[in-house]
């Protein structure tokens, strides 16, 4: 999730004012950040495999089968997601001009005291510089996770995948700062370092003792947790209880599928969106032999629901805090925007994926 969020302020800062001097209105603005690079993004996470990671560890399967299945969900309900958004704000749609994004900066205007020509002139120049540094570097670092995701030859996945990106991105948040002011840039770098590690522990502190209780759901992870001795039977809890509730669940995959989206979605509603995959993780493995369907599928389904829902396109206080920031829009209404849109592509993902998976 970290890392979603910290590519938009680059996205925002850069696409935002071109997308809105087009005519485009600063809510559709964060409706398109929040469905692609929050939803879509986010809820396949196939890059770094930290969401089916978690899923597929609770579901015991394979961590690809749950990765490979969330994309395609996840395209689907975003480019549904997509269209149904265009068709919902096409008529705010305005022709190109300057007025707009003059309109846009005056919501946001602040008094700078005033600056020398030399000053202006540097200024202009390092910003020049780190606006074609940046997208550049992260364009490089694209190419290098997706060679690494589909060669032999290369294993780049979870905590190194983070790593890379984290790393990067602190020596690009140096270079910026001593570029901008060297003399306070030892204060900056250490504010900016502390506001992030206390966004990154606030998004994914519960996440570790929520894990650790699902776990134990699982036979062969709360052996691990509880350090049995191999040979030994390991409770398996969640397991046993929906073997011992398994005769009141109609053995229905439309009803399985569902379910699993229903849960995964209320899962989200800490605005975390990675808490409750333990959880549907291990549903779904508890799950997929009674009603006939692929446990992987279901915890992609589960997947789909959590996050889209908590990470950062349906409640108020996640993520999408970010976006609705930067378009300089409401976030409720922003919420708001995408709520239908949203909805309607989740339930054609999970219609698609109990048919044809």
């Amino acid at each position: 999730m970290p890392t979603t969020t910290i590519a938009v302020p680059l996205v925002g800062a850069i696409l935002i004012p071109v997308a809105v001097r087009a005519g485009l209105p600063p809510v559709a603005t964060g409706v398109a950040i929040a469905i692609a690079g929050q939803g879509m993004a986010l809820s396949s996470d196939y890059m770094i495999k930290i969401a089916p990671m978690l899923t597929a560890t609770a579901a015991n399967v394979e961590v690809s089968a749950v990765a490979d299945k969330a994309l395609i969900l996840s395209l689907i309900t975003g480019i549904t997601a997509l269209i149904l958004a265009y068709f919902r704000i096409r008529k705010l749609i305005q022709t190109p001009s300057t007025r707009h994004l003059d309109a846009w900066n005056a919501t946001h205007s602040e008094p700078t005291a005033p600056a020398s020509r030399a000053q202006s002139t540097r200024d202009q120049s390092t910003s020049m510089f780190f606006a074609i540094a940046v997208p550049l570097t992260f364009l490089a670092i694209m190419i290098y996770m997706l060679y690494a995701t589909f060669t032999d030859g290369v294993t780049l996945e979870g905590g190194a995948g983070a790593a890379l990106i984290g790393g990067v991105a602190v020596l690009l948040m140096i270079a910026a700062t001593v570029a901008y002011n060297w003399r306070q840039s030892l204060n900056q770098v250490s504010d900016h370092l502390v506001e992030g590690f206390v966004f990154a522990f606030r998004a994914m502190g519960p996440v570790i003792p929520i894990a650790g209780f699902f776990f134990l759901g699982s036979g062969e992870m709360s052996a691990k947790i509880f350090a049995i001795e191999e040979g030994l039977q390991a409770p398996s809890f969640l397991f046993q209880l929906v073997e011992a509730g398994q005769q009141f669940i109609p053995e229905n995959p439309f009803f399985a599928g569902f379910g699993l989206l229903l849960v995964g979605m209320v899962t989200g509603l800490d605005g975390s969106g990675f808490s409750g995959l333990p959880l549907v993780g291990a549903l779904s493995g508890a799950l997929a032999p009674s009603v006939g369907v692929d446990p992987a599928t279901l915890g992609a389904i589960g997947q789909m629901g959590a996050v889209w829902v908590g990470g950062g396109t349906l409640i108020a206080w996640s993520s999408i805090v970010a976006v609705a920031g930067f378009a300089r829009v409401s976030v409720v209404e922003l919420v708001r925007q995408c709520f239908i849109p949203v909805m309607a592509g989740l339930i054609l993902s999970t219609i698609v994926a109990i048919l044809f998976f």
